[in-house]
Formats: C-alpha cells, sequence, structure tokens
C-alpha cells in the first residue's frame, strides 16, 4: 500500500427498477464529467466516482452523503417503480495498492482507472440487484406460505376465487419481474470489449456470491412456480365442480319440469 493511500467509503444501492439513462446523461452532461459505457453513466469527480446502471442500481466511490442524496433525488425522478425499501450494502477501499482484492469489506485497488472501478462497479451492482430480488422472492414465499399449509391440513385452499386470483398475480409479477431480468446476473457484455478488465469483476463477483446467490434463486423462483401452479389447479378444480352442479341442477329441473308436464 502506498504511503499516501488513504481508506475511503464505497457504498451500493438498488433504488428502483430501472433508470432512464438517456434522459439522466442528458441532465448531467450539463453540469458534470460522465461517460457513458455500455448503457451505464460513469460520473467522475476529482478521485470520487458514482457509477449508474440502468437496471436501478448505483455504486459511489468516495462520494460524500450528501451528494450521493442528491443524485439520488435525480436518479427517482428518471426511475420506473422506485422500491419501497431500498437495498444497500457498504464497504471501504484503498487506492494505489500492489494488486486488487477484497478482504473483510475492505477493497485494496492497484490504481485509480476509472475503468477499473467500472469493472468492480458492476460486480457491486449485479450483487445488490440481486438482493433486491432475493427480498422480492422471500416476500412473496413468506406471504404466501400458509397456502400449502391449508393445502395440507384442510384439503382446500380456504380462500375465495378472486382472493385466489390475486394472489396468482402477485406471484406471476414475482417470477417475471426477476425472470425478465435475470440475465443481468450474467458476465456483462462490458468484458466482450475490454477483457483485460474482466478479473477485476471477477473478484468483486467472487467475493460477493453472485453465482451461488443466483442459483439460489432460481431455487426460490421454482418455490414461486410450485404455488402458482397450486392456485392454478384450485381454480380450475372449483370452476369445473361449478360447472358440475349447474349440469346438475340444469338435469334435475328438466326432470322437475318433465314430472309436472305428466302430471298435469
Amino acid at each position: 500500500m502506498s504511503a499516501n493511500s488513504s481508506t475511503e467509503k464505497c457504498a451500493a444501492y438498488c433504488l428502483a427498477l430501472r433508470f432512464d439513462i438517456n434522459a439522466l446523461a442528458a441532465l448531467l452532461s450539463k453540469s458534470t464529467l460522465i461517460r457513458i459505457i455500455k448503457g451505464a453513466l460513469l460520473i467522475e469527480d476529482d478521485n470520487s466516482w458514482s457509477v449508474v446502471f440502468s437496471y436501478g442500481a448505483v455504486v459511489h466511490w468516495n462520494v460524500s452523503p450528501e451528494e450521493q442524496t442528491k443524485l439520488h433525488q435525480l436518479l427517482l425522478e428518471h426511475a420506473e417503480f422506485p422500491l419501497a425499501v431500498i437495498e444497500e450494502d457498504f464497504f471501504t477501499f484503498t487506492l494505489n495498492c500492489p494488486n486488487t482484492r477484497i478482504i473483510e469489506d475492505h477493497i485494496e485497488i492497484e490504481s485509480s482507472d476509472p475503468i477499473l472501478i467500472f469493472a468492480l462497479s458492476q460486480g457491486m451492482a449485479q450483487s445488490i440487484k440481486l438482493a433486491s430480488f432475493e427480498t422480492n422472492a422471500i416476500t412473496t414465499i413468506n406471504n404466501t406460505s400458509y397456502i400449502p399449509k391449508s393445502l395440507a391440513e384442510n384439503g382446500r385452499i380456504k380462500l375465495s376465487r378472486y382472493k385466489i386470483a390475486k394472489i396468482r398475480g402477485q406471484l406471476f409479477l414475482t417470477k417475471s419481474d426477476i425472470i425478465l431480468n435475470y440475465d443481468l446476473l450474467d458476465t456483462p457484455d462490458f468484458f466482450w470489449e475490454y477483457p483485460e478488465y474482466e478479473n477485476f469483476y471477477t473478484i468483486t463477483a467472487k467475493y460477493l456470491e453472485i453465482a451461488p446467490r443466483t442459483q439460489v434463486l432460481s431455487k426460490k423462483l421454482e418455490t414461486i412456480h410450485e404455488l402458482f401452479e397450486m392456485l392454478a389447479d384450485e381454480q380450475k378444480h372449483r370452476h369445473s365442480t361449478i360447472l358440475e352442479w349447474i349440469i346438475i341442477w340444469l338435469i334435475a329441473f328438466e326432470i322437475g319440469m318433465t314430472i309436472a308436464s305428466k302430471l298435469s
């Protein structure tokens, strides 16, 4: 570590489902030095950086809390579906170290190369987005855990058809939101053009356990899908039961009318 190095703070946030990067770039470029890199914004200001990703995540390096808040307000003005619960993660970092590594949430970085910072930010942004997916999936599973219990104890789901339809809609939204954005957890396309920086991304991705967490998320999605199918079967069963009773009553009515006509 260089004798002139100091420890600074780094923070990653997931604020929304997505940001309008083009609108943000147009606004920020009027007063700030920015770069647009593969659909993300790299904001630079005298050894401080903020990296804004289109999928609703932002990573700050050596940015004051006041500046973070100011940028977040702007980001949320150009966001789709801001999160009710903001995901966040915090680190410390030091520049000009012998090599780049992460130990106990402290990042040692070998230089202040903005592209190196951007590469590290890719893994951190993926991790915080994954945390948002995890929270969404766990909340959905916990909120619907009584359904299989009810089925096991009573042989049926004690909910109205309207309530079942509503829960199915919620399960479908959760599942589709995650699946439609699932490719965000793959190695970013950025490294096809900058392969020499992929190792820095790999360092963060490995430390933050993105691959194993993604596998666990897949299992949670399977659970959500099973709940969705369970409710679908219950709806079909109830619908077929109603049709059966309608047919029975129609037959009974027809028999009654026939008997009545013969007696008259």
